[in-house]
């Protein structure tokens, strides 16, 4: 046999074996996004998640988005689901579950977004949590250029419509706005006008008279040594009188 055909049958043989055992690979999952429509700026977009099953031997329960910047938790409703599933608001995002799906069905579950922000792309870090307790994190995002193994879900947008212009969002659970943030309110100075005395002060102050606000013990007390000078006084006088007639 030539050297050529032994080149050709190795070949071929190669290729059957992989076709043999590249069923045996497991696919990997992941979660995928998608929008209707995907542009920026658009109102009342549907963004539609498809969390494939990897597990086969449960069923995906629940599956939690962390919402990118520009979407409030606040503007997302829940539009389809698995049925008996909710959606539930968090502090980043939100968690929409219920029953256990069977298991290798994917979990496919839409929201209404009620404005997509003005950027070329959204990334959604989304968790899967199965009925056993199995947890799957899709939340990496490229590094130089290289695919992660477990990828965030990638949304990309067209540019915005001539004229779109973004809505305030909504206040939700993330918390208030930047700009909305609740100032203290400084409590009274005790030496300011709107201090109110304590008890133990207000008692101890000097009680207060009519007209010029005086204590009263101070004329009486001019009046007493007004009299005491006065008769010391006429004393003198009837002595030195008493003293002259001798």
């Amino acid at each position: 046999m030539t050297p050529s055909r032994l080149l050709g049958r190795a070949a071929a043989i190669a290729v059957v074996a992989a076709g043999f055992l590249a069923p045996a690979v497991p696919a990997l999952a992941h979660v995928e996004v998608e929008a209707q429509p995907a542009r920026a700026l658009v109102t009342e977009a549907a963004v539609t998640f498809t969390g494939e099953a990897e597990s086969q031997t449960a069923g995906i329960a629940e599956v939690r988005v962390v919402l990118p910047e520009g979407i409030a938790p606040g503007d997302v409703t829940l539009a389809r689901a698995p049925q008996g599933w909710t959606l539930t608001a968090t502090a980043d995002g939100y968690t929409v579950g219920g029953p256990a799906l069977d298991s290798g069905e994917d979990a496919v579950h839409t929201i209404t977004v009620r404005q997509l922000p003005n950027a070329p792309q959204l990334v959604f870090k989304t968790v899967e949590t199965y009925g056993d307790g199995r947890v799957d994190r899709w939340i990496e995002l490229p590094q130089n250029g290289a695919t992660p193994e477990h990828p965030a879900p990638v949304l990309a947008l067209a540019p915005a419509a001539p004229g779109a212009t973004p809505l305030p969002l909504t206040a939700s659970a993330s918390g208030p706005a930047p700009d909305a943030s609740p100032q203290a309110t400084p409590s009274p100075s005790p030496h300011s006008p709107q201090a109110t005395p304590s008890p133990s002060s207000a008692s101890s102050a000097p009680a207060s008279g009519g007209g010029g606000g005086g204590s009263p013990a101070v004329p009486l007390a001019v009046a007493a040594a007004i009299v005491v000078v006065a008769a010391a006084g006429a004393r003198w006088w009837r002595r030195s009188r008493g003293s002259a007639g001798r």
